[in-house]
Formats: C-alpha cells, structure tokens, sequence
C-alpha cells in the first residue's frame, strides 16, 4: 500500500459528501477533521470525524464560504490535506492556492486548472483552440455593444448561461427574441448574485439533447485515464435527478469516441485529480459543454461499475503518487443508476421542504448503497441545498438497475420532511424511462410523473381517509353543545 506524506485530511463540507470521504478516509488509515457550523453540530458527518472544529458566519452557507477561517481550522488540527467535497470552495482557484500557500495538499486540481476550466467562457474556448466542438455561441465580453445582436443572429432556440457557477443557475432558455433582453438581464442578475460574476454567453440550444459526462483522472506523471461516462439528462431546472453509466444511447463506437476526447481535453490541460468533462450530445455530434474540477455528486454509479473509490484516488494523486492502473485495466461490469432523494414537493413545481426528521429507516438490499449525511431528529431547512441522500443501485441490465432503484425508494422511510421519494420511484418504473428514450427535457415531457396518480384529488382522497376513523366521524357528527342548548327551536 502506498504511503501518505500527511495523516489528517481535513474536510471543509458538510452532508453525504462529508460522510462519503469520511469513509474513505477510515479504510485507508488516515485520522479525519471537519468544520461544522453550529447547525450541522448534531449530523452524522461531525459525529464520525475524529476531530471537529466549529466555525461561524453571517449565515450557515457564509460559514462554509469563509476561505480564511476554514484554513485557520486546518492549522489549528495540524492537518497534512484538504479535501473541499463539492459546492462551497471546491472550485474556488483563490482558495486552493491559499491551501496550498498554507503548506497544505489541496485535494483537487492546481489552481491553474481551476481558473482555466472552472470559467465556461476560458474552458470554451481552450476545447476550441486545441480542436474539440462546442455549440455555436456568442460571448458578451468579445464586444459587449452587439451582444445582443449577435445573439439574435444565432437563430432559435437560444440558451443564455453565465460563465461561472453551475447547477442551472442563471440559465435561461429563450425561445422568443422579445424576451431576449429580459432573459440576458436576469441571468446577468443572478450570475452575479451567486457567483460574483455577471459575464454571459449565448450559445445555440439543442433540443431534446443528452447531457453526457466523462469520469477523468490525470496525475502528476503526466497520466491520464477515463472511468467511462455517465448520462445525466434527466433533469429539472437544469439540475440533475437520475443518473446512470453506461448511457442507454451510445454504441461502442461512440463512447470511445466521448470518453477519447475527455481524456484529450484533460491532457491538453495538463489535469491532475479528479475532473468530469460535460457534453451535450444531439444523437450524432458531442459538443463540449463545461468541465468539473472536482468530484461530482453522481460519482458513486462509476465506482459501482467499475469498482474504483475515486476518493482514495483523489487521496493517493494530492500525495503525489503515480496512478496504478492504465487505461486497459478499468473495466465497466453491469448498470449504475442513481437516484437523488431531495427535500422537496415534485407536485408543487418542486418547492423546496423543510421539517425535523421524525423518522428514517433505509432499506437495505443487496446491489443497493445508500449515500447519506442526515440522521433522525435532524431538523431539516432552506439554509442548504436540498439534497439529503442518494440512492444507488446496481444490476446485470439498466431494467434491473431502475426496479431495484425503485424498489429501495418505496422502501425507504422518512417522516417529517415531504421529499421526492415517490416521485422518483414512478420516474424509475416509467416505460418512457425504461426503454431508454431520455433527453434533458424528459420531465417537461412527462408532467404526470411530478404530478402523480392522486394529482388534484388528493385532498378530497385524504378527507375521505380521515371520515373512516371513529374519532374523525364522532367530531363531524356531534351537535356542538350551544346549538344543543338551544333544544328544539326552530326558525
């Protein structure tokens, strides 16, 4: 086994992902630190880590956006590495440089990288420059007085994105040029407000596209490697809900194809760690969409199916060593699906819940892993991103995959907080989905599935559930006792 030149890895995140590396982190020996606002004091994530460090902020979210007390943590437990997750800092370049500047491993890519790929704008057009397709587009910055005109000149559909951020904020689609402006205007807005950046680009949108994204890894040696691609396209708000490896819609030809040009991107930018690299795929042609310099919520289906834990690899490549496997020795058995249970009402456009956790049991199944960083008792609110868990399941066929997917959702309990349980369990049993036939606006297609079977007459279903209870009967038929009173008098 390969030796670590640090013994505590200090994780600045919170939830599944908390949890995930933690794990890791056991089997491979290596003691664990976390920072924790006071909200998260009670979760599974702080409870497990071998030393836990309090931190503060204006908010919770500030709390684990404050880069300068998150490293005066990591001093302060004389940590060797850091790993940031995902979201937060994770693709902070300013912060990984800092991290490093602090004598500490950043586990992720160089900072470089981060600035390079991390901005669509840059990451466009270095894919371009060294030969890889992007969709046709238009970026602001170039000559920000004909933004709009050259827009326009793009020809319908058009999708509006802001350079930085990622998971569908300030992405617009526009399919009416007098609500070009407005969609600009407000996707400027928000890409500031989330980002601190409000540069645009406007690029050609590809209807009913695949959202295709390839698993990398590259090392300080110059080597790198993909761990084959996942399909993400059914999604909501441009955010993610089910995820699978291998993709239903590519031949062998063509996942060699996406996967060669991942690596080749990856290389060209002399990529170390972990990365996925995103395409849009219309049926025929891979565009490059963006690259992640970071793990990625979905990267459980890849370890299912290849049996490779990519935290230990992102662990071994931030201490410097050599990747041990070549690209001949990764081999892709079965179908990964994965599924992610979110706190929120499908039904209701899918409006974010909160609530405390009265109850939580998850199924346990053979083939199923559970990828979790909440507890029973927790209370749950808006303060985070809504995920609380992930399912995974994994099978000899993608059919197989999805029933037991779906199985273990119908199994799983959790009272107190509404979430989509349901709703993916239908989505995961649907014939549409079963046969494979998906693409990133499956879900505007399918309003059924958000809806489900009671839809409106759900209410009318519940009352006259309550009506069959004695105690519910007895209150609706008894005589209030001031009409009682008034005996038989009548008007």
């Amino acid at each position: 086994m390969q030796k670590f030149p640090f013994d505590t890895v200090l994780i600045a995140n919170r939830g599944e992902i908390a949890v995930r590396i933690l794990k890791t982190l056991r089997q491979l020996g290596l003691r664990s630190a976390i920072v924790y606002h006071g909200v998260d004091a009670a979760t599974p994530a702080v409870s497990m880590a071998d030393i836990a460090i309090a931190i503060e902020g204006s908010s919770p979210i500030a709390a684990y956006l404050d880069a300068e007390q998150i490293i005066a943590s990591a001093r302060r437990a004389n940590v060797g590495a850091l790993h940031p997750g995902y979201g937060f800092l994770s693709e902070n370049a300013d912060f990984a440089r800092a991290v490093a500047g602090a004598d500490i491993a950043f586990v992720g890519p160089a900072p470089e990288c981060i600035e390079l790929m991390g901005d669509k704008i840059r990451a466009r057009r270095f894919a371009q420059q060294i030969g890889f397709p992007v969709a046709p587009s238009v970026i602001e910055e170039d000559e920000p007085e004909t933004f709009t005109s050259r827009a326009r000149a793009l020809g319908l559909p058009l999708l509006v994105k802001p350079s930085a951020g990622g998971g569908g904020k300030g992405m617009r689609i526009v399919r009416d040029l007098d609500t070009l402006d407005d969609a600009i205007a407000q996707a400027g807005r928000e890409g500031l407000r989330y980002f601190g950046d409000n540069r645009l680009y406007v690029e050609r949108y590809v209807e009913k596209p695949r959202h295709i994204e390839v698993q990398v890894l590259g090392d300080f040696f110059g080597n790198v490697v993909h761990l084959f691609e996942r399909e993400c396209s059914v999604q909501r708000r441009f955010q993610k809900i089910i995820e699978e490896t291998p993709s239903p819609a590519l031949s062998v030809e063509l996942r060699e194809r996406v996967c060669e040009m991942a690596v080749g991107i990856a290389r060209s930018a002399n990529y170390r760690n972990a990365g996925t690299v995103e395409f849009i795929f219309d049926g025929q042609e891979f565009y490059f969409l963006e690259m992640n310099t970071r793990l990625q919520v979905e990267h459980p289906v890849t370890e299912m199916v290849t049996g490779v834990d990519l935290v230990a690899q992102q662990l071994h490549i931030a201490a410097g060593h050599e990747l041990t496997f070549s690209q001949s020795d990764i081999v892709s058995k079965g179908h990964a699906i994965e599924a992610r249970l979110y706190a929120e009402a499908p039904e209701r456009e899918y409006a974010p819940t909160t609530g405390k956790i009265l109850m939580l049991e998850y199924p346990e199944c053979d083939g199923v892993r559970i990828d979790s960083g909440i507890v029973q008792g927790q209370e749950i609110t808006p303060a985070f991103d809504s995920i609380l868990a992930k399912v995974v399941a994994h099978s000899t066929t993608r059919r197989e995959a999805a029933l037991k997917a779906a199985h273990a959702m119908r199994q799983l309990v959790l009272l107190g907080c509404e979430t989509n349980a349901d709703f993916l369990a239908r989505l995961l049993m649907d014939d549409t989905f079963l046969s494979g036939w998906i693409h990133t606006g499956y879900l505007d297609e399918h309003p059924h599935l958000a809806i489900g079977p009671c839809g409106s007459d759900l209410p009318a279903i519940l009352a006259a559930g309550a009506l069959l209870t004695r105690s519910v009967r007895n209150s609706a038929d008894a005589v209030p006792r001031l009409h009682a009173e008034l005996g038989k008098w009548r008007n």
